[in-house]
């Protein structure tokens, strides 16, 4: 991932928030038949390693061999910036539209795992973090469902976890930008649905938004 210096994410927290809001990561690999790309829902655990589980009908866990190095990506908000946001394009037109977006590419080694247990934790941790997110005290549980069908589910899928050997960050958060065109970007983004980038943006520079 190509990152110019001021764009360079080196914040644990701003990383992990997101990878919190986004946890749909695409996950890709190198095959003997190319490259394979999964979108795949991933916990990133305490230690650091990404856990996650696919369909036993999916063939990346054929394709791909343990201990083989693959990328996560995970892609945070992203918006389109006009030209038209920026107070100084009245004065003198040097501006051209731009895309600002968060992104985190981590680099590991996958290892599959088929056993009972580990497919039951992974579906777990996942589960009750998202669960609990929505539905808070009502969130769904694993006991909720019939054993037997839990069974069935589970012997349908793979876990895996992802070792993570390096981490990229990328957040494109118009911070190239003087104060005065920093502020009219986030006044716009706001403006056109993006407040949450537009939020993210005045974290940079307390003061501003």
């Amino acid at each position: 991932m190509y990152i110019p210096t001021h764009f360079d994410e080196t914040d644990p927290a701003r990383i992990a928030a997101v990878i919190e809001a986004a946890p749909l990561a695409c996950v890709v690999a190198q095959t003997a038949q190319g490259l394979i790309a999964n979108h795949i829902p991933l916990l990133r655990a305490p230690d650091g390693r990404l856990i996650g589980h696919v369909a036993l009908a999916n063939d990346m866990h054929r394709l791909v061999a343990d201990g083989q190095e693959v990328l996560a990506i995970f892609r945070g908000d992203d918006a389109y910036v006009s030209p038209n946001f920026y107070p100084t394009k009245a004065e003198h037109h040097r501006h051209v539209p731009t895309w600002n977006y968060q992104a985190v590419h981590m680099t590991g080694t996958i290892t599959f795992q088929h056993d009972s247990h580990a497919k039951r934790a992974a579906v777990g941790l996942l589960t009750r973090l998202h669960e609990r997110r929505l539905n808070g005290d009502a969130a769904w549980r694993m006991a909720d469902a019939p054993p037997d069908y839990l069974d069935q589910m589970l012997a349908n899928i793979v876990a895996f976890q992802i070792n993570v050997t390096k981490t990229l960050a990328k957040s494109k958060l118009s911070q190239n930008r003087a104060d005065t065109d920093f502020q009219g970007a986030i006044d716009g983004l706001r403006a056109s649905g993006h407040g949450e980038m537009a939020k993210d943006m005045q974290n940079l520079r307390p003061g501003k938004g």
